[in-house]
């Protein structure tokens, strides 16, 4: 009989998704050697290797990679069963992982955690801010409970609810202030600067500019979207950002910022979490709780309307 702990299972998943022994022993929170230890008699209960070592990081075996399914099945049916305990209660307490997505993290959360810690004392928030991918993908391992990104994500395992819709602001150099707003086709022609790969929100800029879905590789790219903006401020080019992003971005750069024509670009923000979570009905509620929330930070009437 093969008698694998739940902290060894966990383990093993965290070596897995990170495919490394220092960063899975990191984000585990304990120490290498101690998650190594962990692993090697995980081994010897299988009488196999489950991965394969190699200087620079580790890949997983046939067996390792049997493993690992049904380890992210056992450890997404046990954080369910404590999520059922909690629900239980009829009420948001306890921790809650919160995923959000670069673009709208550093707008949204600094509000939104002092606004939750009022109205749900009992929830402990824990935000984690990465792509959408990364934010699905943890979601479905349960990982997270919870993510707020932009919709949709066409995902049958995940509920999908919208919060707002929010346009796109032009952000060229100060000197252009007084130019036309030009079409979205003309964005084309000058020299557009967008978010790294991985980031939606670069994706939904690429498709409002109509560039090819492989733009040219001297187009000038950033990791945020402050970046973005000081680089239009230093005249190198021009560039789109979301509009509840605006205030904290545009305050200390030499930029000048517009309106494009109709139809005007936009993306709505949602939640989404597990279809399966025995959490659905409270997230449900602090779904509503979040549109009024936004609806009063950002002047926006409901999900479907646009910041005044």
């Amino acid at each position: 009989m093969i008698n694998v702990t739940f902290k060894q299972l966990r383990y093993f998943e965290a070596l897995a998704r990170h495919r490394h022994f220092g960063r899975a022993a990191e984000a585990c929170a304990i120490s290498q050697p101690a998650l190594s230890v962990q692993i090697k008699e995980l081994e010897a209960m299988f009488g196999a290797s489950l991965i394969e070592r190699n200087a620079r990081d580790i890949r997983l075996s046939g067996l390792g990679e049997a493993l690992l399914v049904r380890a992210r099945d056992i450890l997404r049916a046990v954080d369910e069963l404590e999520d059922l305990t909690r629900s239980t209660k009829g009420a948001l307490a306890g921790p809650l992982r919160l995923g959000l997505i670069p673009t709208v993290a550093p707008y949204l959360l600094p509000g939104l955690i002092t606004h939750m810690a009022q109205t749900f004392p009992d929830l402990d928030v824990r935000p984690r801010e990465t792509v959408t991918q990364t934010l699905i993908r943890d979601l479905i391992d349960g990982r997270l409970d919870v993510a707020i990104l932009a919709l949709p994500i066409s995902e049958p395992a995940l509920v999908e609810t919208a919060l707002f819709d929010e346009e796109f602001v032009l952000v060229r150099p100060q000197d252009d202030a007084d130019k036309p707003v030009p079409r979205p086709e003309a964005l084309r022609e000058m020299r557009l600067l967008l978010l790294e790969e991985g980031h939606c929100f670069r994706d939904q800029a690429i498709s409002f500019c109509k560039l090819p879905s492989a733009p040219p590789r001297d187009l000038m790219e950033g990791s945020s979207l402050s970046t973005l903006v000081q680089m239009v401020g230093a005249g190198i080019g021009v560039t789109l950002i979301p509009e509840m992003a605006v205030p904290l971005e545009s305050l200390n750069a030499r930029v000048s910022l517009a309106r494009m024509a109709e139809p005007r670009p936009k993306r709505s923000i949602g939640m989404v979490w597990r279809r399966s979570s025995p959490l659905a009905k409270e997230l449900a509620v602090l779904a509503e709780e979040l549109k009024g929330f936004v609806a009063a930070r950002f002047q926006i009437a409901d999900a479907g309307r646009h910041p005044a």
